[in-house]
Parts: structure tokens; C-alpha cells; sequence
């Protein structure tokens, strides 16, 4: 048994950890100190992606220039291919993201 809170030692990197993957699925819980996508640089991703912010504070940013705030708890769905950034992520208390990476049926 693991928990989601056990947090590693701080890093200058973001944190990816695959908690489950397949050719179908890829859950992963991803620790975000301060970091920020690069300006100008954007996700482009093959899968939709269903994200919830389970602690910290962070900014989603859109390539038509809208951004979403997200608070713990807070959660949305990215469709595949939709380009976007992270904007914020809070340094204390870290971001603690559970991000689940699949073809979503809607």
C-alpha cells in the first residue's frame, strides 16, 4: 500500500510517477514545486487526460490565452490534442496531482 501524501524529498524537477500504465491507461500522481511549463512551449497530448489537484494551487493555461485556477479538489478533462501550459504551481504546500491519461467516451 502507498499513500498520495507521501511526498518525496524536494526537488528542482518536477515529479512524474506512473502509478499505473498500459497500452490503454496511465495514472500517474505528479508533484509540481514552483515549476511551470515554458513560455511558449505547450502539452500536446495524444490522450485526453482527467486531472484533480488534490493540494496546492495551480493555473491551467489554454493556447487561446483563457486560464483555469484549480484548488484542491478542483478538477477538469483536457481533450486530447488541446494545447495547454501549466501556468502556477505553489511551492508551499507543493502540488500534489492525481492525472489520469486515457481515451475518455464522453
Amino acid at each position: 500500500m502507498s499513500n498520495l501524501f507521501d511526498l518525496p524529498e524536494p526537488s528542482a524537477n518536477e515529479v512524474f510517477e506512473p502509478l499505473i500504465e498500459n497500452d490503454q491507461i496511465l495514472i500517474e500522481r505528479i508533484i509540481s514545486r514552483g515549476q511551470t511549463t515554458p513560455v511558449g512551449e505547450w502539452y500536446d497530448q495524444a490522450r485526453d487526460e482527467w486531472v484533480v489537484l488534490l493540494q496546492g494551487e495551480a493555473r491551467i493555461g489554454y493556447e487561446d490565452g483563457h486560464e483555469v485556477s484549480l484548488h484542491p479538489g478542483d478538477y477538469l478533462l483536457i481533450p486530447a490534442h488541446q494545447k495547454h501550459r501549466v501556468a502556477y504551481t505553489s511551492t508551499e504546500p507543493p502540488c500534489v496531482w492525481l492525472a489520469i491519461h486515457a481515451a475518455f467516451t464522453l
